[in-house]
C-alpha cells in the first residue's frame, strides 16, 4: 500500500517523469498535490498499471487533486541539454504551473536540482512508495502517451501509437529501414551502426 505522504506538516507535491528512455518525442513530467485522504486501490507506479486503468486513474487524479500540472521538454532541447537536465527542467516547469504552491517536493529517483525556496526529498522508486509520486507518474505517462499517439499519425511507420517512442523491436526495425525522423533524439545513439542492434543489416 502506498504511503499518503512523506512528512506530516508541509503540503507535498509528488513529481515524476515519463519518456526519459525513449528514442523519440518529448520527455513529460507531472507534479501533483493530493488530498491527504486520497486513496484508490489501482493507484501505483504507472509501469505496473494497465493502460485502461491508467486512464481511469488520470480522470480521478485530475478531478480530485488539490493541484496538478504537466509539462514537457521537446526532442530538440533534450539534444541540446541532455535527457537528465531535460527531465529535471520538465519537473520544474510542472511545479511552476501548479495553482497551489507546495511546501515540500517528493521527487522520484535520485537526481534533482533544487527548486527555488521549496525543500525536496528524492525517493528511489518513489512511484511505488508514495501516492503523490504515483499520481504524477500516471499523469506524466498518460499525457505523453496521448501526445505520441498524435505524432504517430504523422509518422505511422514507427508504430508510436503502440511503442510510444521506446526502442521496441518494431521501432528499431523501422529505423533500420527508413532512418530517423525529425522527432527522434539525435543525441541518443539509436542508428543501427551506432548501437549494433541490427547485425544483419
Amino acid at each position: 500500500m502506498l504511503s499518503a505522504y512523506y512528512q506530516e506538516k508541509l503540503l507535498e507535491a509528488g513529481c515524476d517523469e515519463a519518456g526519459r528512455g525513449c528514442y523519440a518525442g518529448p520527455v513529460f513530467a507531472a507534479a501533483v498535490i493530493l488530498p491527504r485522504d486520497f486513496y484508490h486501490p489501482l493507484l501505483n507506479d504507472s509501469k505496473k498499471v494497465t493502460e485502461k486503468n491508467r486512464l481511469i486513474l488520470k480522470e480521478l487524479i485530475e478531478a480530485n487533486a488539490i493541484a496538478w500540472a504537466v509539462a514537457k521538454i521537446d526532442h530538440d532541447e533534450i539534444d541540446k541539454i541532455n535527457i537528465l537536465k531535460a527531465s529535471i527542467k520538465a519537473m520544474h516547469l510542472a511545479i511552476k504551473q501548479l495553482d497551489t504552491i507546495p511546501e515540500y517536493l517528493l521527487i522520484d529517483g535520485n537526481r534533482f536540482q533544487k527548486y527555488p525556496q521549496i525543500p525536496h526529498q528524492c525517493v528511489i522508486k518513489g512511484d511505488g512508495k508514495y501516492a503523490s509520486i504515483a499520481a504524477a507518474s500516471i499523469l506524466a505517462k498518460t499525457h505523453r502517451d496521448a501526445f505520441m499517439k498524435k505524432l504517430h499519425k504523422k509518422f505511422p511507420a514507427y508504430n508510436w501509437s503502440s511503442n510510444k517512442g521506446y526502442g521496441t523491436l518494431d521501432h528499431r526495425n523501422a529505423i533500420a529501414e527508413i532512418g530517423l525522423c525529425k522527432y527522434h533524439r539525435k543525441s541518443f545513439s539509436i542508428l543501427p551502426k551506432e548501437t549494433g542492434l541490427f547485425p544483419n543489416e
